[in-house]
């Protein structure tokens, strides 16, 4: 795979199946959108129509902004540019959660998910940027499993904006609210950490503690009040959980090494 690192040409052919990505994305959601918030009221969830019509334009927005953000990828593929690889992550990073997200929404209530092919798409660029930056399959691995964490704590702040029309008003009610955009600022912040590590940025695990420390905060207080009221494990206790396990895995010398370590080699 190594003949791939700074292949400008592969990268150009990337960007513009991320640009026609960006349009799918748009063309997609667009055609599930209300197919899928009549399913909800249909199955009497008005709370979850009200997620999807929420999460869902927002997806689109970010994903189709993804798109455009492509066609810079591609300037800087035509011109060589050795940043270009990394922006093309950033780009994929965002594709995969447009099509990630809106495949649940519809799989629970029977109803086709095309945005699979987003997420499949935005799969592959991803790993494609990757191995054109010529990154470490060590760090590479790292960030994948980070970005499971960036995904799964942006579903908790999605979760919650159901949980809060569901639950009566008062102290459970609120927490899902509290909660809400705290998860999301800290997919966000995940999301940050993921190009910080590829491109071996100094502020790199500093930046990961905050973005797991974010993720925990979010998402233990909602998913311990969702086991207190459910008497079952929630799902909302997956993405702090993970992060933990990221956080105490950043913690160890052995990461601290393996971090180092590339840094020095993005300075050679």
């Amino acid at each position: 795979m190594k003949n791939l690192k700074n292949n400008y040409k592969l990268g150009a052919i990337l960007s513009v199946v991320g640009i026609l990505t960006g349009l799918l994305i748009l063309f997609l959601l667009a055609n599930i959108y209300q197919v899928n918030i009549d399913g909800k009221i249909a199955g009497e969830r008005p709370d979850e129509a009200i997620t999807v019509q929420i999460v869902f334009a927002m997806l689109s927005w970010i994903g189709v902004s993804a798109g455009a953000l492509w066609v810079m990828v591609l300037y800087g593929f035509l011109n060589k540019a050795k940043w270009a690889w990394s922006i093309g992550a950033v780009a994929a990073t965002v594709q995969l959660l447009s099509g990630f997200f809106p495949m649940i929404p519809p799989a629970s209530i029977g109803l086709p998910t095309p945005t699979i092919w987003v997420f499949l798409i935005a799969l592959v660029l991803w790993f494609g940027m990757l191995l054109i930056g010529g990154v470490d399959n060590k760090i590479t691995i790292f960030a994948f499993v980070s970005g499971l964490a960036y995904v799964l704590t942006y579903i908790d702040g999605v979760g919650a904006i159901s949980r809060y029309q569901t639950e009566e008003k008062g102290f459970i009610a609120s927490m899902y609210a509290m909660s809400q955009l705290v998860n999301w600022l800290g997919a966000i912040v995940w999301a940050f950490f993921i190009y910080a590590l590829i491109k071996g940025k100094s502020h790199t695990l500093p930046l990961g503690v905050f973005a797991a420390a974010m993720s925990m905060f979010g998402g233990f207080p909602v998913g311990i009040t969702d086991v207190t009221i459910q008497g079952r494990f929630s799902m909302f206790l997956v993405a702090p959980i993970m992060s933990t396990g990221l956080l105490i895995y950043m913690l160890m010398p052995k990461t601290e090494k393996l971090v180092k370590e590339w840094q020095n080699k993005n300075l050679e």
